[in-house]
């Protein structure tokens, strides 16, 4: 049952995201020249939603549907790992014209040469894992 949920919501999202043309890499080029507002209106709205809604969680002691109470634990505060990561992952966003939402997203809509991309992401994410003993946390 959990899986059908999951199933649902990940479609509803698929859609939202074709339909707001949150995938589209036209829009993500056009955001990375600073060409319009777009792109930076969508992730805006969702950080602002996000922050809301974590909160919200954190104070209330909220519970799942499935009744598992949520618990949100504090993360540890550095400057250096979230610059660092977050220059990858734009660089990655950049260079492959989407970030994971819209990679599976394009997949669903049938543009097949994103299974290349995908491939990478994947890759990148099982180099990661190798490395991750190595790396700086």
């Amino acid at each position: 049952m959990k899986s059908f949920i999951y199933l649902i919501v990940g479609i509803f999202f698929g859609i939202v995201m074709f339909k707001s043309e949150a995938a589209s890499w036209f829009r993500i080029y056009e955001m990375f020249q600073f060409d319009a507002f777009h792109m930076y209106g969508i992730i805006g709205s969702a950080l602002a939603l996000g922050v809301l809604f974590t909160q919200w969680v954190k104070r209330g002691n909220k519970k799942s549907f499935f009744g598992e109470e949520i618990k949100i634990s504090d993360k540890e505060k550095s400057f250096k790992r979230y610059a660092f990561g977050g220059t990858l992952f734009g660089l990655g966003w950049a260079l492959a014209g989407a970030c994971p939402g819209p990679m599976y997203t394009l997949l669903g809509a049938g543009f097949l040469p994103i299974i290349v991309v995908i491939i990478g992401a994947l890759l990148g994410t099982f180099v990661y894992g190798v490395l991750k003993n190595k790396l700086p946390h």
